[in-house]
């Protein structure tokens, strides 16, 4: 294999390994159980993509391949879905997402260029 490729395969393989990484450090991090669904479902996503794609690369091109590919697409539909059916099932019976406090509502401006001077 040339020594290329083999890199490309390990700098996927380990990229894809740190997401999945720092999204488990996200979960436990976050504050409320909105951020930590998205840190969740986000890195998972991503860090399980690219692992497939590291092994899919480094495996040439087999029945092994195929799988991987297969499993990808599984994983790529099902993990949102997922995701939004445990959002939904939380919004439902609810947990509602953290609101932005209000500001105090400003002072208008005056139009009038004397008082600016």
């Amino acid at each position: 294999m040339n020594i290329f490729v083999e890199i490309l395969c390990w700098a996927l393989i380990l990229s894809g390994s740190f997401f999945v990484v720092v999204g488990a450090f996200g979960t436990y991090r976050f504050p409320d159980f909105w951020s930590r669904l998205h840190a969740a479902s986000i890195t998972d996503s991503a860090g399980v993509i690219l692992l497939l794609i590291g092994m899919g690369i480094y495996s040439g091109l087999t029945l092994i391949t195929f799988k991987l590919f297969v499993i990808g697409l599984f994983l790529f539909i099902t993990g949102p879905t997922s995701t939004h059916a445990v959002a939904n099932a939380a919004l439902v019976s609810g947990l509602k997402p953290p609101q932005k406090k209000k500001q105090p509502p400003r002072k208008p401006k005056s139009n009038n260029p004397q008082k600016a001077k």
